[in-house]
């Protein structure tokens, strides 16, 4: 699936101060861009920061005839590695454990599920930069 590429530009400024106001600023202006940038590919997103005792679920929408299920990771910088090397073998079981609760929660038994990573590269200076993986795993 080829995902179209967005100007971003508009962002840079009206954020500008997310790098001053630490991590978790940067992470969620991250996921506000993921879940527009979801939005505009007709994805319909149902929940943001889902959270259970067992950890979160960044953003969960529907295509139209399934549950998709979103990490996003935001970086400011490559210094300790890409966006995407955070989606490890655990981070991945984990999210498939929290796919099922929230599955489950609703009752949704049967239901197709896709899992999408967006890595969100979002330098103090410089374009930002959003690569979507749909179906990663």
């Amino acid at each position: 699936m080829a995902v179209p590429t967005l100007d971003y530009r508009p962002l840079r400024g009206a954020l500008s101060d997310v790098h001053g106001q630490g991590t978790h600023a940067l992470g969620r202006a991250g996921e506000r861009l993921a879940a527009e940038h979801l939005e505009k590919l007709g994805i319909s997103v149902l929940a943001r920061n889902w959270r259970t005792a067992h950890g979160e679920l960044d953003i969960i929408g529907t295509d139209g005839y399934r549950a998709v299920f979103c990490e996003v990771k935001t970086r400011s910088g490559i210094d300790y590695g890409a966006p995407l090397d955070a989606v490890g073998p655990n981070k991945v079981r984990r999210l498939r454990e929290l796919a099922r609760a929230w599955l489950a929660e609703r009752r949704l038994t049967g239901c197709q599920v896709r899992f999408d990573v967006i890595s969100v590269l979002w330098p103090p200076k410089g374009p930002i930069t959003l690569d979507h993986l749909p179906g990663v795993f």
